[in-house]
């Protein structure tokens, strides 16, 4: 879940300074899309606190992350095998 929101969360950014300039006339939505941002930023560092922690865990235990959690973070073309026998 923190892959997906992170990058929402930086695209959202762009957009959040002219949503503030429409909404400056009515300061009680300004606040209150500064508190919402303020949220999603902290629900966002939270996530990755747990995903930090998550694979401290797994490397202390000396253990590997699978093959298949780094594809799926990085979009990798499909592997062939190459081999020629």
């Amino acid at each position: 879940m923190d892959r997906a929101r992170s990058s929402w969360y930086v695209g959202t950014g762009f957009a959040f300074a002219p949503l503030l300039i429409i909404l400056d006339p009515w300061r009680p939505l300004v606040v209150a899309a500064w508190i919402a941002i303020g949220l999603f930023g902290l629900w966002l560092g939270i996530l990755g606190i747990c995903m930090a922690t998550g694979l401290a865990i797994i490397l202390r235990a000396g253990e590997q992350v699978p093959e298949s959690y780094w594809r799926s973070v990085i979009d990798f073309p499909p592997t062939e095998d190459r081999r020629t026998e």
